[in-house]
């Protein structure tokens, strides 16, 4: 018989991809795991007929929770607000299937944010996690035909956007390349080829760092930015390629600390269509944390 600790530790990648996706922050859903531990060590096993979705349930209400608070703080955030960036290595994460793949990328990520909190969980649960209707409907106490209208109605709208929209590797290292290039030149020829019409770009610098506080909209804007404006703080020697949230990306270095988090979004044929450039130090700590000892290990260039 597996011990109530194991049983936990053998929950806890689940429950971490799940409360990451429900809020955008390691750090918050690395808290709303352990809350659920804690839970999880203060009740009986013997009243718990099924501890899997006894621990879906109580992470899923601490995030909704950590949600309620988040919306406060966000009112008073300083430009727009991206999810925390997370590497992830390819072929080494426990969630390898594709459709959970796609739905860690930031573009999908802050699609989520305009669902509502109910819509959000309930989606994730069962389109993402598969979680039976029965289960997410005891989940969010509130009815399996009030639950399946959530799942409809949140189904709808990401459909209705490219959010999840993953070009192959070979064509997220073109677009990469392409847009080094015009980094390095300041050209945006090949660049622009590559951007969607409505290709957005954002930049996160939470007040804390240098940033655009407003969203940048249609190639021509974003491809004269990253050209004329980039082009001046960006270096190649200084700039690594690597995974973040699924997609290929790039982190800068100022001297051993990073600076910028760049990973891209794309619509349907493949050009990009968001661009999000994550600069807030608070969210940069954890991957920079991660890549100096993925780097010392080897990891980071397997």
């Amino acid at each position: 018989m597996m011990s109530r600790n194991d049983f936990f530790e053998q929950a806890r990648p689940r429950l971490l991809g799940l409360a990451y996706r429900m809020l955008g922050s390691m750090a918050d859903a690395e808290d709303a795991v352990q809350d659920t531990f804690v839970k999880w060590q203060s009740v009986d096993g013997n009243t718990v007929s099924n501890p899997e979705a006894f621990l879906t349930t109580i992470c899923t209400n601490r995030c909704l929770d950590y949600l309620k608070a988040a919306h406060r703080k966000r009112v008073d955030y300083v430009g727009p607000w991206i999810p925390e960036p997370l590497q992830t290595d390819a072929g080494s994460d426990p969630e390898t299937d594709l459709e959970r793949a796609q739905s860690l990328t930031t573009a999908f990520l802050m699609l989520l944010e305009r669902l509502t909190p109910k819509e959000r969980a309930a989606y994730l649960l069962r389109e993402v996690f598969g979680k039976p209707y029965p289960e997410v409907a005891d989940t969010l106490q509130m009815s399996e035909a009030g639950c399946r209208q959530l799942v409809s109605r949140a189904g709808r709208f990401v459909r209705s956007h490219s959010s999840r929209s993953v070009p192959t590797p070979d064509q997220q290292s073109a677009l990469l390349k392409a847009f080094m290039s015009a980094l390095a030149t300041g050209s945006t020829d090949k660049l622009a080829e590559l951007l969607a019409d409505s290709v957005q770009l954002r930049t996160d610098g939470g007040g804390k760092a240098t940033a655009i506080t407003r969203t940048l909209q249609g190639s021509d804007v974003v491809s004269k930015y990253i050209a004329k404006i980039l082009s001046r703080l960006w270096t190649e020697d200084r700039t690594v390629e690597i995974e973040i949230n699924g997609l290929r990306g790039l982190v800068e270095y100022d001297g051993a600390r990073i600076v910028t988090a760049t990973t891209l979004g794309f619509d349907t044929s493949g050009l990009v269509d968001q661009v999000f450039m994550i600069r807030n130090p608070e969210k940069l700590a954890r991957l920079e944390n991660r890549i100096h000892h993925d780097a010392k290990s080897g990891a980071l260039w397997r």
